[in-house]
């Protein structure tokens, strides 16, 4: 059974991808943006990093949002893939799954346009077949499960879930217990929580895990 920690200040991850939506103000994103081994920024985000003096290892998109400066400075690192089928954060995904790195944390994904972050979010159901992908915002924490996963959390931690398929669900150690539920809307399994320092989720479909941060800050 797959179990996801719950992320803290200090963590170093592997593979980052920087999406052009609400930068990174939580300390917990902040310090990931900081600490890994391997950046990818779509193609509008570097407009926003260039302000840190951070450098990405790549810059990945349709390159509609890149600037001519932008996109001169960093001509060598730049892959720009045209096609309208996939979004920026789909073509970084798929060319860090390229590299190997399956591991991947996604920030600034959310935020900005609301129909940017809907369908961020619920890609994370998309790359479930071939890569571990979560998205942390200033907020919380989403992940994509199609079985049973326990995740690490703290007692009073907000908690929501959101079936992407039709399936039959059961939780356990949330405040407000679901056993054998099908939900039919979004709205109806939101804004549960946590009754200690983990839960499980039992699924037989695709669902996103939503973890509220307890400080905002």
């Amino acid at each position: 059974m797959e179990i996801y920690k719950l992320p803290v200040a200090g963590l170093g991850v592997d593979t980052v991808i920087l999406a052009n939506g609400e930068f990174p103000s939580h300390i917990v994103p902040l310090t990931i943006l900081n600490n890994n081994n391997y950046l990818v920024c779509c193609d509008g985000a570097i407009n926003s990093l260039i302000k840190t003096g951070l450098k990405p290892d790549a810059i990945v998109g349709d390159c509609d949002s890149l600037t001519e400066e932008n996109a001169r400075l960093f001509a060598n690192i730049v892959h720009c893939i045209p096609e309208q089928e996939t979004n920026d954060q789909t073509k970084a995904v798929n060319f860090c799954v390229e590299q190997g790195r399956t591991q991947i944390t996604i920030l600034g994904a959310t935020g900005e346009r609301e129909d940017h972050t809907i369908a961020n979010v619920s890609l994370l159901c998309e790359y479930l077949p071939y890569a571990d992908v979560q998205i942390i915002s200033n907020y919380g924490i989403f992940t994509a499960i199609d079985k049973t996963a326990t995740f690490q959390s703290c007692e009073g931690q907000q908690v929501s879930l959101f079936s992407i398929d039709r399936c039959t669900v059961t939780t356990h150690n949330l405040k407000y217990p679901v056993v054998r539920r099908v939900f039919t809307n979004w709205w109806q399994a939101s804004l549960n929580e946590a009754a200690g320092d983990e839960f499980t989720i039992e699924t037989d479909g695709r669902m996103l895990v939503y973890r509220a941060f307890l400080n905002e800050k």
